[in-house]
């Protein structure tokens, strides 16, 4: 079945007033498009924990500091909506460009410390962008619950900080990162590796586990870190943007092994940018499993 298609905010918040008279709870899916196996497993446990799921389509030029990275994006709405087809989604919102900043839009939402360094450092602007568009979707949405992968993990944090920083009656559901087979982690940009980009890029994941798994047993953080960059770089990869140890919930450096933390990275592979991070509590599990 088809899954209906909304562009106007106030035609969907009257079919969420609907929703919520008759007592039914809201969870909302934020996507830029192009969907692939790791959005529809949001969608899935968007199902799993609301009566009412809604999947928004919006490619935000807020969050772009590089317009030729914009246009590059892919543009796929009529496939998006095939994909979300059986999986039952209630409606499927895409905003025209004056529903989210309509003329004289002028608020910026910012938010500090956890949106530092990392991406923030090298995407200068791009969690501004994040910060607002996800603050409009969420209250043109009046979503209980807001489902995003942890693949974006500082993204996570940040939308995280936001929500609870503004009063904001939303639950923020991180979910697991969702991986090829080879234990790339899925991303829309990966559609745009070269054959021979797409073979070398499980190098980023494999380098990662190798470097918790050294971390965990011991090894100081520092020359794990060189290793895999090391390993990265020989790999094929053209450059590491950076990799570093982070405490997950306030993502300051730490040089601590100690749970919770993770490595995070982001590496260019030809002109793909590719990110992904580890925590090392699972990687702790799986050796004392192992």
């Amino acid at each position: 079945m088809p899954v209906p298609i909304i562009r106007s905010r106030n035609e969907l918040r009257a079919i969420v007033a609907g929703w919520k008279a008759a007592g039914e709870t809201v969870g909302v899916v934020p996507t830029m498009g192009a969907l692939h196996a790791g959005h529809l497993s949001l969608v899935r446990a968007a199902k799993a924990g609301s009566d009412r799921v809604v999947v928004t389509l919006f490619v935000n030029p807020r969050q772009f500091n590089n317009p030729a990275d914009l246009a590059a994006y892919p543009r796929t709405e009529a496939s998006d909506a095939e994909k979300l087809g059986p999986l039952a989604v209630d409606v499927l919102y895409v905003p025209d460009g004056d529903q989210i900043y309509p003329e004289g839009f002028s608020t910026t939402v910012s938010v500090a410390g956890v949106s530092e360094g990392l991406c923030g450092t090298h995407r200068p602007g791009h969690f501004d962008g994040v910060a607002t568009v996800v603050t409009k979707l969420l209250l043109q949405t009046g979503a209980d619950r807001a489902y995003f992968g942890e693949k974006d993990w500082q993204q996570l944090q940040v939308v995280r900080r936001l929500v609870t920083d503004l009063d904001i009656p939303c639950e923020i559901v991180g979910c697991p990162t969702v991986r090829e087979s080879d234990a790339l982690a899925l991303s829309s940009r990966n559609l745009r590796l070269s054959e021979a980009e797409r073979a070398a890029a499980p190098a980023l994941p494999q380098a990662l586990d190798v470097a918790a798994r050294a971390i965990v047993a011991g090894t100081p953080v520092a020359v794990a870190l060189d290793d895999a960059r090391a390993a990265i770089v020989a790999a094929g990869f053209r450059s590491v943007e950076y990799l570093e140890l982070r405490r997950d919930a306030d993502m300051a450096p730490t040089e601590s092994a100690e749970a919770p933390a993770r490595l995070l990275v982001a590496a260019w592979l030809g002109d793909i940018r590719l990110i992904d991070n580890l925590p090392l509590p699972a990687v702790e599990r799986a050796r004392q499993a192992g």
